[in-house]
């Protein structure tokens, strides 16, 4: 089935539900959002010959012409490609390429040469009148186009740390399965709920739209069209059981420019990356029950692990401390394991690959046949992170594999060292990396970005901290501390680029 058919069954169903919010204000119902999507998608098919199959391009910052585009696209059978619009030009050109684009849609419609475009892609601006005249003027609505399940509706290109982006192929059963995930393992969904769209939608925050609009919630683009904690504490308070996503440097920035639980913010959905068990403690402090812990990556969507906001907020329960440090457990429609190299459960506590299974997963990288059979081993998704299960069945992440230091021929888990240093109360964010050492391998490098206006420590103190509370080869050997950590466009600090720094000569230690 088409997910936009839950826009067209909601439209049919309370046309005069409010639905589309710039800021506090409502620009459109659901009966509007329904039929200028499906205005814009005729456009689509006859102006730009878009047919079900092709792929459609957006690169741009969050609007809410976003939510019109891609659902236009999934109206007529076209596959979405989100394309992070932090990206420059060239790199999106790329993207568009590889995936063969036939429409590209973006702010002004001019961001592209004609020539940096495939062959046959034209560029569609979201404020020229093709645009603005489909949307603002709709008439009545058919249905949308039917789809497969196995239809590809969002072709998601991975950030490419490590060479080229790779697109991941999900399909229309793949973004159902995430989303029917989402009341069971996450929160409940109500048409009372707004959906704030201040993480990128090209990516975790778009794709959450479905069970919203499912469930005929408001769907809110800031102002800013990005993260600002003031901004989003505002329309909290304005519009009231206020839901977003966030990647945990963007909770702690939320904890440090509040100072008690703001009104009417319902959930934060914490994803992207782990959030340290004392960064968690401090924002529950801060900021109340709101705070729910997912675990996905582009290849099964958000959807692999979960804990919802009773679990992360209930300190009677004896493994509090212990589950706040992981990312919960299996979502209803997956498997998770923990395997060693020969594919072989470890027994529980034991640190291995995290591999999963289920309806979410991906069917496969775009015309990637190689990397699609190095990722997907007999149906099991291998994440390439490593963690551990405990007998309860919560997962706790230890690192990516290629994180792993190894020092002295012994495995050291930066996230290990990460949740002691970020522990001192004098650190606002740490990351751990691997730097060569010529007698051991290894060693542990940690930077360090301290907490403004709080007590400030030096090496010395977070290595009488670190020296009290675990192991001395765990250690960090030296500290750099800098004014922040590199991070990309949805707040995942590139350790890679640390890497490069730690080596000898690429940052003073301390």
């Amino acid at each position: 089935m088409n997910v936009a058919n839950w826009l067209h069954a909601r439209a049919l169903q309370t046309p005069a539900a409010p639905a589309l919010y710039a800021g506090a204000e409502c620009r459109a119902d659901y009966r509007a959002f329904a039929a200028g999507a499906a205005a814009l998608s005729a456009a689509m098919a006859a102006d730009y010959g878009v047919r079900a199959g092709d792929r459609v391009a957006l690169y741009m910052p969050n609007r809410i012409e976003y939510l019109y585009a891609m659902y236009a696209a999934w109206w007529v059978g076209a596959v979405v490609v989100p394309i992070n619009h932090k990206l420059h030009v060239k790199e999106a050109a790329w993207i568009a390429a590889d995936a063969e684009a036939s429409l590209l849609i973006t702010d002004a419609g001019n961001a592209f040469d004609t020539a940096m475009l495939p062959q046959g892609c034209r560029e569609l601006g979201v404020d020229t009148a093709p645009f603005t005249t489909a949307v603002r003027n709709p008439g009545d609505f058919a249905a949308p186009l039917p789809a497969a399940p196995d239809a590809l509706a969002w072709l998601f290109y991975t950030s490419g740390t490590t060479g080229r982006p790779k697109g991941v192929m999900l399909s229309h059963g793949n973004l159902m399965a995430m989303a029917l995930c989402y009341p069971y393992d996450v929160d409940s969904v109500s048409a009372s709920d707004a959906w704030l769209y201040a993480a990128p939608m090209s990516h975790g925050a778009g794709l959450y739209n479905f069970m919203f609009v499912r469930a005929g919630a408001r769907h809110v683009v800031p102002a800013s069209r990005g993260f600002d904690s003031a901004e989003i504490f505002g329309l909290a308070r304005q519009l009231g059981n206020l839901c977003l996503f966030a990647a945990p440097t963007m909770i702690k920035r939320m904890v440090r420019d509040a100072s008690r639980p703001v009104a009417g913010l319902r959930t934060i959905v914490c994803g992207g990356a782990p959030m340290y068990a004392a960064d968690m403690v401090q924002a529950l402090d801060v900021l109340g029950p709101v705070l729910a812990q997912i675990y996905g990556q582009g290849e099964s969507p958000m959807t692999i692990t979960a804990m919802r906001k009773e679990a992360v907020a209930d300190r009677r329960q004896p493994q509090w401390e212990a589950r706040i440090a992981s990312v919960g457990t299996a979502q209803s429609c997956m498997e998770v394991r923990v395997v060693d190299a020969a594919f072989n459960d470890v027994p529980a506590g034991t640190c291995g690959e995290v591999v999963t299974r289920g309806p979410a997963v991906m069917s496969g990288y775009w015309r990637n046949p190689d990397a699609t059979r190095q990722t997907l081993v007999d149906g099991w998704l291998r994440t390439g992170d490593i963690g551990f299960l405990g007998t309860d069945g919560f997962l706790t992440l230890t690192d990516r594999s290629k994180d792993v230091i190894i020092s002295g021929g012994t495995n050291i888990y930066p996230r290990e060292v990460e949740e002691v240093v970020a522990s001192h109360p004098g650190v606002f964010e740490v990351a751990v990396v691997g730097a060569p050492h010529p007698e051991w391998g290894e060693e542990v490098v940690a930077f360090v970005v301290v907490r403004p206006g709080g007590q400030v420590p030096d090496g010395a103190a977070l290595e009488a901290w670190c020296r009290a509370e675990m192991a001395s080869f765990k250690k960090p050997r030296r500290y750099v501390f800098c004014a922040e950590l590199p991070k990309n466009s949805y707040g995942k600090i590139l350790k890679t680029e640390l890497r490069e720094l730690a080596r000898p000569g690429g940052a003073p230690a301390v």
